[in-house]
């Protein structure tokens, strides 16, 4: 009685969070102006928000455990990755920065050097 108590309490709390974490994550890509920061809230936030609701799903039904936990691990695992290779695609594209400061991918320019006259003597 007490541990289905407790179960139902880590299952509502996980709900919870994880649904919080979703609505920030589709938050965060309707509000952000390019690909690459909406793709940093989406892969960040969008992976926990899910794993969070598997965590739910897992200890409100614990018969389904094994196969939520290849879930969650997939996930945490998947998840940057695919993001990492969607903002790579889009920089190699040719999708710019909107009010970037920097980029530390852009290729370096050299600067002229100035011409020396070698003295033989």
């Amino acid at each position: 009685m007490v541990m289905e108590i407790v179960l139902q309490g880590i299952t509502i709390l996980a709900v919870l969070v994880g649904t919080a974490f979703s609505v920030l994550g589709v938050l965060g890509y309707v509000r952000l102006p390019d690909v690459y920061s909406r793709l940093h809230a989406v892969g960040k936030v969008g992976v926990f928000g899910a794993v969070l609701l598997l965590v739910g799903a897992v200890a409100w039904t614990p018969l389904g455990a094994g196969k939520g936990l290849v879930l969650i691990s997939l996930l945490l695992l998947a998840g940057p990755v695919t993001a990492h290779a969607l903002a790579s695609a889009a920089y190699r594209v040719g999708i710019p920065l909107r009010g970037a400061i920097r980029d530390d991918l852009a290729p370096a320019v050299k600067e002229p050097q100035p011409l020396v006259e070698e003295s033989h003597g």
